[in-house]
């Protein structure tokens, strides 16, 4: 019976753990075994050059560093801009709004879109000539102000990570939403009393009731934004002059147009390195202070 007991979750858990090593945790090892050869993914031949193709990346590739500069750029936009506009979405659709269901339907649908959908929609809007943004700005009066974005390497990055904020800010806003309506109306009342401004409210009562919420999704938003890939590659493809390549789409390009499979599963896991040293200790440090 005791050893009934013992198998018994173990089993209820190897189906969910079988599918677990063989999609995520095999194929994972086996990339990282890949980045340390020089291989096409076709000869038989494989070739051992240890960490040359990490080395090679951060010395020799100049498109391996514009790619790492453009994700460092998206993620401190997405952590302030993306997640700021979600924040502040969601205390406003807290309140008691006429419409406020509808409205956060509204800020909500575009997230359940497709990268590649958005890259379609925003790659129109964009058009010289007959896109909206060109058409508006020319209605508005600033019609110096229009100018093919998209073939611009100054400004593609900056022009596909607007139609980001559009797509994702849904998300962050849903998840404050939620963590806003599990705080209690007492501490704002007793607030109210005090005296205490609609600042002080919630600079000493929101954010603090929200610190559980701000791990889920600086977590999310921070995962998103390393990997984002397919509203870059829908939009401009890494153009122009690979001035909107990020470390997915290089990772992309080395791995299936130029066969360099080492290459490609080297920069995947500089992905996953850099991805484990801003995330991991960001959530140790959230959780501890949510306990004290």
């Amino acid at each position: 019976m005791r050893l009934r007991a013992n198998i018994t979750p173990w089993l209820f858990l190897f189906p969910a753990l079988f599918i677990y090593l063989a999609v995520i945790v095999f194929p994972s090892l086996y990339s990282l075994f890949l980045s340390f050869y020089d291989w096409n993914g076709v000869s038989a031949d494989r070739k051992f050059v240890g960490l040359q193709n990490y080395i090679n990346l951060i010395t020799q590739d100049s498109v391996f560093q514009t790619a790492l500069k453009n994700n460092l750029i998206w993620l401190a936009g997405s952590m302030t801009i993306m997640i700021g506009l979600g924040l502040v979405f969601a205390l406003i659709l807290n309140r008691q709004l006429k419409g406020r269901v509808f409205f956060r339907s509204v800020f909500y649908y575009p997230y359940v879109l497709s990268g590649i959908v958005v890259a379609i929609v925003w790659s129109w809007m964009y058009h010289p000539s007959k896109g909206f943004v060109t058409f508006f700005l020319e209605k508005i009066g600033l019609e110096e102000w229009a100018a093919p974005w998209l073939s611009d390497p100054k400004t593609a990055l900056y022009a596909i990570f607007i139609a980001a904020v559009w797509q994702g800010a849904g998300l962050p806003m849903v998840l404050f939403l939620a963590g806003l309506q599990t705080i209690p109306r007492d501490p704002y009342e007793a607030a109210i009393i005090d005296g205490a401004n609609p600042f002080q409210t919630f600079r000493y009562i929101t954010l603090p009731l929200l610190r559980d919420t701000f791990v889920i999704v600086f977590a999310t938003t921070m995962v998103g934004a390393m990997k984002v890939y397919d509203i870059i590659y829908g939009m401009t493809a890494g153009g122009p002059a690979n001035s909107t390549q990020v470390l997915s789409s290089w990772m992309y390009y080395q791995t299936f147009k130029y066969n360099y499979i080492g290459i490609g599963s080297a920069i995947s896991w500089y992905l996953i390195f850099i991805c484990m040293v801003v995330i991991v200790p960001y959530v140790i440090f959230i959780s501890r202070r949510s306990y004290l």
